[in-house]
């Protein structure tokens, strides 16, 4: 697989990301990370990591404000993107093509290289604004993708949900898994 990039941006959710790039470490995945100042602050509300241990999990990461950075350009070798979680914020900026910072120039580049852009946008309940912004990103190629859990499997824990989501991703990233058990089986 060649080099994925996994943005974290302030909504809810810095697990889901943490959890990602966890397993994406335990396989052996190059990650090209980008954390956004609301997501370091959410990721300290919500966790017991810290940011320098998030960041460890990355083989290289960049400052948000960096637009300079070599994720920032079409020609830099990667398999995708995925903001996760995606603030309303964010989102917003992506369905308009305002490049304000390195996380949404990555992920403009993503939709005009035609390259996989996974978004876990993390608001409820969601607005017209919003409701339309998910449709403009979509339409522009991005995959929609939001942490809703599933039952079916019976999960025992949070983690168990929280395996799923990053399951879900791993599925759209073309990865193999065992992190939750499939539908009949």
């Amino acid at each position: 697989m060649k080099p994925l990039i996994v943005a974290m941006t302030g909504a809810t959710g810095a697990i889901y990301g943490i959890r990602l790039l966890q397993v994406l470490r335990e396989n052996s995945v190059e990650v090209h990370l980008v954390v956004s100042a609301w997501a370091e602050k959410t990721i300290s509300l919500e966790t017991d990591y810290s940011l320098k241990e998030v960041r460890k999990l990355a083989a290289k990461c960049y400052p948000v404000d960096d637009l300079s950075a070599a994720i920032s350009s079409g020609s830099f070798p990667v398999e995708g993107m995925v903001i996760i979680p995606c603030s309303m914020k964010t989102l917003a900026a992506i369905a308009h093509g305002m490049s304000l910072n390195l996380i949404v120039r990555a992920s403009d580049v993503m939709l005009k290289e035609k390259k996989k852009l996974i978004l876990l946008p993390r608001e409820t309940p969601l607005n017209l604004i919003h409701l339309r912004n998910l449709t403009s990103a979509a339409e522009a190629g991005a995959i929609i993708l939001p942490p809703m859990p599933a039952f079916y499997f019976h999960p025992k824990s949070i983690s168990d949900l929280i395996d799923h989501t990053v399951g879900k991703v791993l599925d759209f990233l073309g990865m193999e898994h065992h992190l939750f058990p499939r539908w009949g089986q």
